[in-house]
């Protein structure tokens, strides 16, 4: 079930031999939600904080990617001699066919990006073809007949792309388009580690291994993306700040895919919730799979979709920084998938009977909007930082 991300709407933890969770180091406590409190001589339960920080970056080596992805030297000087050539007619037909497929799946977002230049233009499409097919290999209409085998031969296959030698039309695209930009192979791999996981895991402890699952799905597509849609040249921001935007929305992104899909994920066995943070709540899977919304249902929810609107608050000032023909399909991302938090809440939380959705008609009416807030940079650091602030202590 993999995210729309840092610039376009669209799963583990590595393994260790033993087919378990490598341990990962954490800061807990750095950030948290806020807490409902309660009066112990009433006899009301104290619910804990909810942690809204996941694992730190020095887990999945984002310093390393950034800077490999910010050099100055592209696959196309540093590896001219083995970059592949292919006939220009060829090539235009696959990315032709890259955009006929994001037209088509993801509509609203493909009208943002024709704002873009021709060149990151087809590489978006190229990156968001990529995302897809590996998606599809878990959540397509053939997932059934996966294997791990299947997994490891499409990993292999993404190094030949990066190695010059794609093994068809759309894999061209994303050859090419490695040769234009630097985009580095470890968030690919990781994205299908990701896939993986979806194999084999259909619970998460706790919101740890949860993020590490949403960095996998979605963050990875967000870091992919930077290096094509460029960073605005009067960007105050470091390029590392502005990464961690961009992995921020992917976050959000996923979360909100999970909080919105929970009655359906149930219907295949999955739950993609903290199993601690449900019992805190007093819930447990069998809630879950009742599909009745309690009140216990409705205020563990709310916590749910505080911390998701925490990651959106985190991408805000980096989507502004962007190159400026870069920011709209980015933007309108971002105003969606919250406009899907708040389809939950409309809903009254009930996300195990209902489906939250954003109609065609307010998908087209964010796009004006999406728009000027993608012409301006000014002030957005305060108003970030103000919105952030605000949801940690839970104010309105």
């Amino acid at each position: 079930m993999c995210a729309a991300s840092f610039s376009f709407p669209a799963k583990p933890s590595v393994k260790g031999g033993n087919g378990n969770f490598l341990p990962y180091r954490y800061r807990k406590g750095t950030v948290r939600a806020e807490v409902l409190i309660a009066d112990r001589k009433r006899g009301e339960r104290i619910l804990p904080e909810l942690t809204i920080q996941g694992i730190p970056h020095s887990d999945h080596h984002i310093h390393e990617i950034v800077r490999r992805q910010s050099q100055t030297s592209s696959f196309s000087r540093k590896d001219a001699l083995r970059r592949p050539q292919f006939h220009p007619m060829f090539l235009e037909e696959a990315y032709e066919r890259c955009k006929k497929i994001c037209a088509e799946y993801a509509k609203t977002f493909y009208l943002g990006t024709r704002l873009m230049t021709e060149e990151r233009q087809k590489a978006i499409w190229a990156i968001y073809v990529w995302c897809r097919r590996t998606d599809d290999l878990v959540d397509g209409p053939n997932a059934v007949y996966l294997s791990s085998e299947a997994l490891d031969r499409w990993e292999e296959r993404t190094e030949d792309i990066f190695n010059g030698r794609p093994y068809d039309m759309l894999d061209a695209a994303l050859t090419d388009t490695v040769y234009k930009f630097p985009l580095d192979i470890k968030p690919l791999k990781d994205m299908i580690e990701g896939m993986r996981l979806d194999t084999w895991k259909s619970r998460y402890a706790n919101f740890e291994e949860l993020y590490q699952y949403c960095y996998c799905v979605a963050g990875t597509v967000g870091l992919m993306s930077v290096p094509v849609m460029g960073i605005a040249p009067e960007s105050h921001l470091s390029s590392q700040s502005i990464y961690d935007a961009a992995l921020s929305l992917g976050i959000g992104n996923q979360l909100t895919n999970i909080l919105r899909d929970v009655g359906e994920d149930a219907q295949r066995g999955r739950v993609y919730l903290p199993q601690d943070e449900l019992a805190q709540f007093g819930l447990c899977d069998d809630d879950i799979f009742s599909r009745k919304v309690t009140d216990g249902w409705r205020e563990f929810m709310k916590k749910q979709i505080r911390r998701a609107r925490f990651y959106f608050n985190q991408a805000e000032e980096g989507a502004s920084q962007l190159d400026k023909a870069s920011r709209w399909p980015v933007w309108s991302c971002l105003i969606i998938y919250r406009k899907i938090l708040d389809a939950i809440e409309e809903n009254a939380y009930d996300n195990l009977t209902k489906r939250a959705y954003v109609g065609k008609a307010k998908k087209l009416l964010t796009l004006p909007q999406a728009y000027t807030r993608a012409l301006s940079m000014s002030n957005l650091a305060f108003q970030s930082n103000l919105s952030c602030e605000k949801h940690i202590t839970g104010g309105q």
